[in-house]
C-alpha cells in the first residue's frame, strides 16, 4: 500500500471500499464505537486525520482515531486495529 496524502479524493476511495467490502466492520463499529445497538444501514461517508464519519440509520456519527493520521498507510494500519480490537462477538 502506498503512502498518500488523506485527501478528499484517497477519503472517497477508501470509503467506497469499506462500504462495498466490509458493511459487518462497519456495522460493528456503529455498535461499538457509537453506541447502536443492531444498525441495519451503515455506511463510511468520510475518514480524515482525526475521525471516521459514519451514517447509521441516518444518524451521522464521528469516531476519533487515538492518534492524528499521517497518511493513507496509517489510515488502513488503523482501520485495522481497531477492527481488532472489537469483541469476537461483534468481528
Amino acid at each position: 500500500m502506498s503512502k498518500e496524502e488523506l485527501t478528499s479524493d484517497v477519503s472517497k476511495r477508501i470509503c467506497s471500499h469499506m462500504n462495498l467490502d466490509h458493511k459487518q466492520t462497519l456495522r460493528a463499529f456503529a455498535e461499538f464505537y457509537g453506541g447502536f445497538k443492531d444498525a441495519k444501514d451503515v455506511s463510511m461517508i468520510e475518514i480524515n486525520t482525526k475521525l471516521i464519519k459514519l451514517e447509521v440509520d441516518a444518524h451521522l456519527i464521528e469516531i476519533s482515531f487515538d492518534h492524528e493520521l499521517t497518511d493513507s498507510q496509517d489510515a488502513h494500519q488503523t482501520i485495522v486495529s481497531m477492527s481488532k480490537s472489537l469483541p469476537k462477538r461483534l468481528s
